[in-house]
Protein backbone atom coordinates (compact mmCIF):
# COMPACT_ATOMS: atom_id res chain seq x y z
CA UNK A 1 0.00 0.00 0.00
CA UNK A 2 1.57 2.85 -1.13
CA UNK A 3 1.35 6.63 -1.55
CA UNK A 4 -1.43 7.92 -4.07
CA UNK A 5 -0.39 9.57 -6.81
CA UNK A 6 -1.73 10.75 -10.45
CA UNK A 7 -0.29 9.99 -13.71
CA UNK A 8 0.22 11.98 -16.53
CA UNK A 9 1.12 11.18 -20.16
CA UNK A 10 4.55 12.72 -21.19
CA UNK A 11 7.01 12.39 -24.30
CA UNK A 12 9.54 9.72 -24.82
CA UNK A 13 11.37 11.99 -27.46
CA UNK A 14 13.62 14.40 -25.74
CA UNK A 15 14.57 17.80 -28.04
CA UNK A 16 17.63 18.05 -29.73
CA UNK A 17 18.36 21.78 -27.20
CA UNK A 18 16.69 23.25 -24.87
CA UNK A 19 17.16 26.90 -22.65
CA UNK A 20 17.51 25.34 -20.13
CA UNK A 21 17.22 21.49 -18.65
CA UNK A 22 15.55 20.97 -14.97
CA UNK A 23 16.54 17.28 -13.52
CA UNK A 24 13.55 15.77 -11.52
CA UNK A 25 10.35 16.05 -11.62
CA UNK A 26 9.18 16.61 -7.54
CA UNK A 27 7.27 19.98 -6.74
CA UNK A 28 10.72 21.85 -6.78
CA UNK A 29 11.73 20.90 -10.32
CA UNK A 30 8.69 21.17 -11.63
CA UNK A 31 8.00 24.46 -10.11
CA UNK A 32 11.40 25.97 -11.34
CA UNK A 33 10.37 24.50 -15.01
CA UNK A 34 7.06 25.89 -14.69
CA UNK A 35 8.60 30.15 -13.72
CA UNK A 36 11.05 29.45 -16.60
CA UNK A 37 8.78 28.43 -19.15
CA UNK A 38 6.31 31.61 -18.37
CA UNK A 39 9.37 33.85 -18.86
CA UNK A 40 9.38 32.42 -22.20
CA UNK A 41 12.31 29.86 -22.16
CA UNK A 42 12.06 26.33 -23.88
CA UNK A 43 12.33 24.22 -21.29
CA UNK A 44 12.71 20.50 -20.88
CA UNK A 45 12.70 18.23 -18.03
CA UNK A 46 13.51 15.00 -17.23
CA UNK A 47 12.42 12.77 -14.81
CA UNK A 48 13.86 9.09 -13.88
CA UNK A 49 10.43 7.93 -12.94
CA UNK A 50 7.10 9.28 -12.55
CA UNK A 51 6.33 12.83 -11.85
CA UNK A 52 5.96 13.97 -8.11
CA UNK A 53 6.61 10.03 -7.01
CA UNK A 54 9.17 10.33 -4.51
CA UNK A 55 8.74 12.99 -1.08
CA UNK A 56 6.52 15.32 -2.86
CA UNK A 57 3.57 12.63 -2.42
CA UNK A 58 4.83 10.97 0.46
CA UNK A 59 4.63 14.19 2.77
CA UNK A 60 1.57 15.75 4.67
CA UNK A 61 0.79 18.65 1.96
CA UNK A 62 1.26 21.29 4.61
CA UNK A 63 1.78 24.85 3.70
CA UNK A 64 2.92 26.75 6.33
CA UNK A 65 4.53 29.94 7.88
CA UNK A 66 4.00 28.57 11.22
CA UNK A 67 7.22 27.80 13.01
CA UNK A 68 9.55 28.00 10.00
CA UNK A 69 13.42 28.90 10.36
CA UNK A 70 13.81 32.67 9.80
CA UNK A 71 16.18 31.70 6.94
CA UNK A 72 12.68 29.95 5.47
CA UNK A 73 10.03 32.56 6.22
CA UNK A 74 10.12 34.83 3.47
CA UNK A 75 10.33 31.87 0.86
CA UNK A 76 7.41 30.44 2.92
CA UNK A 77 5.45 33.40 2.89
CA UNK A 78 5.47 34.27 -0.71
CA UNK A 79 5.04 30.15 -1.70
CA UNK A 80 1.28 30.61 0.10
CA UNK A 81 0.96 33.35 -2.40
CA UNK A 82 2.35 31.19 -5.11
CA UNK A 83 0.30 28.24 -4.74
CA UNK A 84 -2.95 30.22 -4.72
CA UNK A 85 -2.17 32.24 -7.93
CA UNK A 86 -1.12 28.79 -9.54
CA UNK A 87 -4.76 27.70 -10.10
CA UNK A 88 -6.02 30.92 -11.08
CA UNK A 89 -3.14 31.41 -13.93
CA UNK A 90 -3.29 27.54 -14.88
CA UNK A 91 -6.87 26.23 -14.07
CA UNK A 92 -4.54 23.54 -12.74
CA UNK A 93 -5.98 22.16 -9.19
CA UNK A 94 -2.81 21.19 -6.41
CA UNK A 95 -5.77 20.80 -3.85
CA UNK A 96 -4.38 24.02 -2.07
CA UNK A 97 -6.37 25.27 0.74
CA UNK A 98 -6.24 28.03 3.50
CA UNK A 99 -7.26 25.96 5.89
CA UNK A 100 -5.46 27.20 8.94
CA UNK A 101 -3.24 24.59 10.29
CA UNK A 102 -3.45 23.71 14.77
CA UNK A 103 -0.66 23.19 17.17
CA UNK A 104 -2.13 22.11 20.89
CA UNK A 105 0.11 21.13 23.51
CA UNK A 106 0.31 20.02 27.43
CA UNK A 107 3.98 21.42 27.86
CA UNK A 108 4.69 24.76 28.68
CA UNK A 109 8.15 24.84 27.17
CA UNK A 110 6.62 24.14 24.09
CA UNK A 111 4.29 26.49 24.47
CA UNK A 112 6.86 29.33 25.13
CA UNK A 113 8.72 28.66 22.06
CA UNK A 114 5.87 28.73 20.28
CA UNK A 115 5.00 32.27 21.90
CA UNK A 116 8.72 33.39 21.33
CA UNK A 117 8.17 32.67 17.77
CA UNK A 118 4.95 34.48 17.35
CA UNK A 119 6.51 37.27 18.89
CA UNK A 120 9.26 37.25 16.05
CA UNK A 121 6.99 36.05 13.16
CA UNK A 122 5.12 39.60 14.09
CA UNK A 123 8.71 41.63 13.17
CA UNK A 124 7.50 39.77 9.36
CA UNK A 125 4.26 40.25 8.99
CA UNK A 126 2.70 37.11 9.74
CA UNK A 127 -0.35 36.52 11.46
CA UNK A 128 -0.52 33.33 14.14
CA UNK A 129 -2.75 33.71 16.90
CA UNK A 130 -1.47 31.59 20.53
CA UNK A 131 -4.70 29.80 22.05
CA UNK A 132 -5.07 29.86 26.14
CA UNK A 133 -6.42 26.86 27.15
CA UNK A 134 -9.93 27.10 26.69
CA UNK A 135 -9.69 28.22 23.19
CA UNK A 136 -6.85 25.44 22.28
CA UNK A 137 -9.49 22.88 23.97
CA UNK A 138 -12.66 24.26 21.76
CA UNK A 139 -10.33 24.34 18.70
CA UNK A 140 -9.37 20.83 19.84
CA UNK A 141 -12.56 19.83 20.97
CA UNK A 142 -12.05 16.34 18.87
CA UNK A 143 -9.30 15.09 20.89
CA UNK A 144 -11.97 15.27 23.88
CA UNK A 145 -9.32 16.71 26.03
CA UNK A 146 -8.40 19.74 27.66
CA UNK A 147 -5.28 21.50 26.32
CA UNK A 148 -2.80 24.02 28.22
CA UNK A 149 -2.37 26.09 25.25
CA UNK A 150 -1.78 26.03 21.26
CA UNK A 151 -1.41 28.27 18.68
CA UNK A 152 -3.34 28.68 15.29
CA UNK A 153 -2.22 30.02 11.84
CA UNK A 154 -4.87 30.69 9.77
CA UNK A 155 -3.53 31.91 6.62
CA UNK A 156 -1.23 28.69 6.76
CA UNK A 157 -2.58 25.71 4.50
CA UNK A 158 -2.18 22.56 2.50
CA UNK A 159 -1.94 20.60 -0.64
CA UNK A 160 -2.24 17.31 -2.04
CA UNK A 161 0.26 15.61 -2.68
CA UNK A 162 -0.73 13.44 -4.41
CA UNK A 163 -2.04 15.45 -7.31
CA UNK A 164 0.17 18.68 -6.84
CA UNK A 165 3.80 17.95 -9.23
CA UNK A 166 1.43 16.31 -11.67
CA UNK A 167 -1.05 19.24 -12.31
CA UNK A 168 2.02 21.53 -12.23
CA UNK A 169 3.79 19.47 -15.38
CA UNK A 170 0.48 19.88 -17.00
CA UNK A 171 0.54 23.56 -16.63
CA UNK A 172 4.51 23.21 -17.73
CA UNK A 173 3.22 21.26 -21.56
CA UNK A 174 0.14 24.24 -21.70
CA UNK A 175 3.18 26.78 -21.91
CA UNK A 176 4.97 24.65 -24.71
CA UNK A 177 7.98 23.14 -22.17
CA UNK A 178 8.54 19.58 -22.97
CA UNK A 179 8.09 17.00 -19.66
CA UNK A 180 10.02 13.47 -19.89
CA UNK A 181 9.22 10.73 -17.69
CA UNK A 182 11.48 7.59 -17.28
CA UNK A 183 14.17 9.57 -18.62
CA UNK A 184 17.54 9.46 -15.95
CA UNK A 185 19.72 12.04 -16.28
CA UNK A 186 23.48 10.21 -16.27
CA UNK A 187 25.81 13.45 -16.32
CA UNK A 188 26.49 16.69 -17.61
CA UNK A 189 28.91 17.73 -20.45
CA UNK A 190 30.92 20.98 -20.77
CA UNK A 191 32.76 23.27 -23.43
CA UNK A 192 35.26 25.70 -22.16
CA UNK A 193 34.35 24.99 -18.55
CA UNK A 194 30.83 25.80 -18.38
CA UNK A 195 27.77 23.59 -19.28
CA UNK A 196 26.86 22.52 -22.28
CA UNK A 197 25.05 19.54 -22.40
CA UNK A 198 22.64 17.20 -19.76
CA UNK A 199 23.82 13.65 -20.87
CA UNK A 200 20.12 11.49 -20.52
CA UNK A 201 19.75 7.98 -21.02
CA UNK A 202 17.51 8.16 -24.48
CA UNK A 203 19.95 11.33 -25.81
CA UNK A 204 22.01 14.51 -24.72
CA UNK A 205 19.98 18.26 -24.70
CA UNK A 206 22.23 20.75 -25.71
CA UNK A 207 21.85 23.30 -22.96
CA UNK A 208 23.63 26.14 -21.85
CA UNK A 209 21.58 25.93 -18.09
CA UNK A 210 20.52 22.86 -16.28
CA UNK A 211 19.07 22.54 -12.43
CA UNK A 212 19.45 19.64 -10.80
CA UNK A 213 16.24 19.37 -7.81
CA UNK A 214 16.50 15.35 -7.69
CA UNK A 215 15.91 15.58 -3.86
CA UNK A 216 17.63 13.08 -2.41
CA UNK A 217 19.83 12.27 -5.20
CA UNK A 218 21.32 15.37 -6.00
CA UNK A 219 24.85 14.64 -3.71
CA UNK A 220 25.31 11.76 -5.92
CA UNK A 221 25.13 13.10 -8.85
CA UNK A 222 27.05 15.89 -8.32
CA UNK A 223 30.35 13.33 -6.86
CA UNK A 224 30.05 12.31 -10.75
CA UNK A 225 31.72 15.74 -11.29
CA UNK A 226 33.64 16.40 -7.76
CA UNK A 227 31.34 18.63 -6.59
CA UNK A 228 30.93 17.83 -2.96
CA UNK A 229 27.30 18.18 -1.42
CA UNK A 230 26.45 17.08 1.65
CA UNK A 231 23.25 15.37 2.05
CA UNK A 232 21.93 12.89 3.68
CA UNK A 233 18.60 11.30 4.06
CA UNK A 234 16.28 9.69 6.91
CA UNK A 235 13.52 7.26 5.81
CA UNK A 236 10.18 8.70 7.55
CA UNK A 237 7.19 6.33 7.45
CA UNK A 238 3.34 7.77 7.54
CA UNK A 239 0.42 6.06 6.54
CA UNK A 240 -3.63 7.70 5.74
CA UNK A 241 -7.12 6.12 6.39
CA UNK A 242 -9.97 5.89 4.52
CA UNK A 243 -13.42 8.67 5.00
CA UNK A 244 -15.68 8.39 7.66
CA UNK A 245 -14.02 10.69 10.60
CA UNK A 246 -15.91 13.63 11.18
CA UNK A 247 -15.37 17.01 13.23
CA UNK A 248 -11.62 16.78 13.26
CA UNK A 249 -9.25 19.82 12.19
CA UNK A 250 -8.23 19.72 8.55
CA UNK A 251 -4.77 19.93 9.90
CA UNK A 252 -3.23 19.13 13.66
CA UNK A 253 -0.13 18.59 15.10
CA UNK A 254 0.38 18.04 18.40
CA UNK A 255 3.85 16.03 20.22
CA UNK A 256 2.63 12.69 19.67
CA UNK A 257 0.82 12.66 16.56
CA UNK A 258 -0.38 14.95 13.78
CA UNK A 259 -2.83 14.55 11.34
CA UNK A 260 -3.80 16.17 7.77
CA UNK A 261 -7.09 15.86 6.13
CA UNK A 262 -6.91 14.74 2.17
CA UNK A 263 -8.78 15.93 -0.68
CA UNK A 264 -11.33 12.16 -0.44
CA UNK A 265 -12.09 12.99 2.98
CA UNK A 266 -9.57 10.80 4.72
CA UNK A 267 -6.47 12.00 6.48
CA UNK A 268 -2.50 11.24 6.74
CA UNK A 269 -1.13 10.45 10.17
CA UNK A 270 2.30 11.03 10.72
CA UNK A 271 4.69 11.49 13.80
CA UNK A 272 6.69 14.95 13.64
CA UNK A 273 10.15 14.23 13.06
CA UNK A 274 10.55 10.10 13.82
CA UNK A 275 12.45 8.70 11.03
CA UNK A 276 14.81 5.47 10.49
CA UNK A 277 18.70 6.55 9.80
CA UNK A 278 19.53 4.19 6.76
CA UNK A 279 23.47 3.90 6.89
CA UNK A 280 24.80 4.60 3.33
CA UNK A 281 28.01 5.57 1.92
CA UNK A 282 27.75 9.45 1.48
CA UNK A 283 26.48 9.74 5.11
CA UNK A 284 29.39 8.37 6.36
CA UNK A 285 31.39 10.75 4.53
CA UNK A 286 29.30 13.52 5.55
CA UNK A 287 28.77 12.38 9.34
CA UNK A 288 31.20 14.86 10.34
CA UNK A 289 28.89 17.97 8.73
CA UNK A 290 26.00 16.21 10.36
CA UNK A 291 27.24 16.23 13.93
CA UNK A 292 25.64 19.32 15.12
CA UNK A 293 21.75 18.35 13.62
CA UNK A 294 22.24 14.98 15.27
CA UNK A 295 23.24 16.10 18.48
CA UNK A 296 19.87 18.42 18.67
CA UNK A 297 17.72 15.85 16.95
CA UNK A 298 18.96 12.43 17.88
CA UNK A 299 16.16 11.56 20.15
CA UNK A 300 13.63 11.79 17.40
CA UNK A 301 15.82 9.24 15.10
CA UNK A 302 16.73 5.51 15.55
CA UNK A 303 19.16 3.22 13.54
CA UNK A 304 17.59 1.72 10.06
CA UNK A 305 19.24 -0.99 7.72
CA UNK A 306 20.48 -1.60 4.89
CA UNK A 307 17.56 0.10 2.41
CA UNK A 308 19.67 2.97 1.55
CA UNK A 309 22.82 1.16 0.56
CA UNK A 310 20.60 -1.00 -1.47
CA UNK A 311 18.87 1.94 -3.11
CA UNK A 312 22.01 3.54 -4.58
CA UNK A 313 20.61 7.13 -4.14
CA UNK A 314 23.75 8.14 -1.64
CA UNK A 315 26.31 6.36 -3.28
CA UNK A 316 30.22 7.37 -3.43
CA UNK A 317 30.52 5.56 -6.76
CA UNK A 318 31.32 7.07 -10.12
CA UNK A 319 28.94 6.15 -13.36
CA UNK A 320 29.78 5.96 -17.01
CA UNK A 321 27.65 8.13 -19.22
CA UNK A 322 27.06 5.45 -21.40
CA UNK A 323 25.57 2.58 -19.26
CA UNK A 324 22.75 2.61 -17.24
CA UNK A 325 23.10 4.47 -13.42
CA UNK A 326 21.69 3.72 -10.08
CA UNK A 327 18.57 6.07 -10.92
CA UNK A 328 17.64 3.59 -13.70
CA UNK A 329 18.23 0.75 -11.66
CA UNK A 330 15.98 2.37 -8.88
CA UNK A 331 13.89 4.29 -11.13
CA UNK A 332 11.24 5.43 -7.88
CA UNK A 333 12.89 5.61 -4.11
CA UNK A 334 10.11 3.40 -2.12
CA UNK A 335 11.51 2.21 0.45
CA UNK A 336 9.94 -0.57 3.26
CA UNK A 337 7.91 1.68 5.92
CA UNK A 338 8.67 1.26 9.28
CA UNK A 339 6.02 -0.70 10.49
CA UNK A 340 6.68 -0.54 14.13
CA UNK A 341 6.37 3.73 13.30
CA UNK A 342 2.90 2.54 11.24
CA UNK A 343 1.93 0.71 14.49
CA UNK A 344 2.55 3.79 16.44
CA UNK A 345 1.55 6.21 14.38
CA UNK A 346 -1.92 4.41 13.98
CA UNK A 347 -2.41 3.58 17.86
CA UNK A 348 -1.75 6.94 18.52
CA UNK A 349 -4.16 8.89 16.03
CA UNK A 350 -7.28 6.24 17.45
CA UNK A 351 -6.47 7.18 21.10
CA UNK A 352 -6.03 11.04 20.66
CA UNK A 353 -8.97 11.15 17.70
CA UNK A 354 -11.99 8.87 18.51
CA UNK A 355 -13.58 9.56 15.64
CA UNK A 356 -10.84 8.00 13.48
CA UNK A 357 -12.33 4.37 14.49
CA UNK A 358 -14.49 4.80 11.99
CA UNK A 359 -11.75 4.79 9.51
CA UNK A 360 -9.45 2.11 8.35
CA UNK A 361 -5.79 2.22 7.06
CA UNK A 362 -5.43 2.42 3.64
CA UNK A 363 -1.84 2.83 2.50
CA UNK A 364 1.33 2.91 4.51
CA UNK A 365 4.52 4.26 2.98
CA UNK A 366 7.88 5.29 3.69
CA UNK A 367 10.09 8.17 2.09
CA UNK A 368 13.40 9.68 1.77
CA UNK A 369 13.69 12.70 3.19
CA UNK A 370 17.15 14.72 2.24
CA UNK A 371 18.87 17.15 4.47
CA UNK A 372 21.79 19.54 4.04
CA UNK A 373 23.26 19.74 7.80
CA UNK A 374 22.06 23.27 8.52
CA UNK A 375 18.35 22.15 7.85
CA UNK A 376 18.07 25.18 4.86
CA UNK A 377 18.19 24.03 1.11
CA UNK A 378 21.23 24.80 -1.05
CA UNK A 379 19.53 27.01 -3.82
CA UNK A 380 22.00 28.48 -6.30
CA UNK A 381 24.55 28.43 -9.29
CA UNK A 382 27.60 25.81 -8.64
CA UNK A 383 31.12 28.08 -9.35
CA UNK A 384 32.97 24.77 -10.24
CA UNK A 385 30.46 25.02 -13.46
CA UNK A 386 29.32 27.72 -14.60
CA UNK A 387 25.03 27.22 -16.07
CA UNK A 388 24.62 24.41 -13.40
CA UNK A 389 22.16 25.22 -10.63
CA UNK A 390 21.64 23.38 -7.58
CA UNK A 391 18.01 23.47 -5.66
CA UNK A 392 17.70 20.55 -2.98
CA UNK A 393 18.57 19.45 0.10
CA UNK A 394 15.32 20.99 1.06
CA UNK A 395 15.24 18.82 4.66
CA UNK A 396 11.32 18.22 4.43
CA UNK A 397 10.59 21.57 3.94
CA UNK A 398 10.65 21.36 0.25
CA UNK A 399 6.92 20.89 -0.53
CA UNK A 400 5.57 23.78 0.95
CA UNK A 401 7.65 26.15 -0.26
CA UNK A 402 8.39 24.70 -3.92
CA UNK A 403 6.61 27.52 -5.62
CA UNK A 404 8.73 29.94 -3.96
CA UNK A 405 12.30 27.92 -4.60
CA UNK A 406 10.90 27.12 -8.08
CA UNK A 407 10.40 31.16 -8.81
CA UNK A 408 13.65 31.70 -7.18
CA UNK A 409 15.24 29.30 -9.14
CA UNK A 410 13.88 30.94 -12.25
CA UNK A 411 15.39 34.62 -10.67
CA UNK A 412 18.78 33.39 -10.53
CA UNK A 413 18.74 31.74 -13.89
CA UNK A 414 17.56 34.78 -15.74
CA UNK A 415 19.16 37.14 -13.64
CA UNK A 416 15.98 38.89 -12.26
CA UNK A 417 15.23 40.44 -9.08
CA UNK A 418 14.97 37.10 -6.62
CA UNK A 419 11.95 36.50 -5.15
CA UNK A 420 13.28 36.58 -1.86
CA UNK A 421 16.91 37.35 -1.02
CA UNK A 422 19.13 34.29 -1.67
CA UNK A 423 21.96 34.47 0.66
CA UNK A 424 20.80 32.49 3.29
CA UNK A 425 20.38 29.40 0.91
CA UNK A 426 23.67 30.23 -1.48
CA UNK A 427 25.42 26.34 -1.70
CA UNK A 428 28.98 27.85 -1.20
CA UNK A 429 28.50 28.20 2.44
CA UNK A 430 28.85 24.74 2.84
CA UNK A 431 32.54 25.37 1.97
CA UNK A 432 33.19 27.18 5.45
CA UNK A 433 34.13 25.61 8.40
CA UNK A 434 31.14 26.37 10.29
CA UNK A 435 28.25 26.67 8.13
CA UNK A 436 25.51 28.60 10.59
CA UNK A 437 22.98 27.71 12.80
CA UNK A 438 20.93 24.41 12.42
CA UNK A 439 17.57 24.79 11.89
CA UNK A 440 15.07 25.26 14.66
CA UNK A 441 11.83 23.78 13.07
Amino acid sequence: MRAPLQQIETSGELPQSADAVVIGGGIVGVFAAYYLARRGMKIALVEKGRIGAEQSSRNWGWCRQQNRDARELPMATRSLDLWQRFAAETGEDTGFRRCGLLYLSNDEAELAGWARWRDFARTAGVTTHMLDSAEASARGRATGRTWKGGVFSPTDGTADPSRAAPAVARAILKLGGSVHQNCAARGIETEGGRLSGVVAESGTIRTKVAIMAGGAWASSFCNQFDFRFPQASVRSSILSVSPGAEGLPDALHTARISATRRGDGGYTLAISGRGRVDVTPQQLRFSSKFLPMFLKRWRSLAPGGLQGMRSGHETLKRWRLDRPTPMERMRILDPVPDQATICLTHARALDLLPDLRKTRISAAWAGYIDSTPDGVPAIGEIDAVPGFFLAAGFSGHGFGIGPGAGHLVADLVTGSEPIVDATSYDPRRFDASAWGKVADF
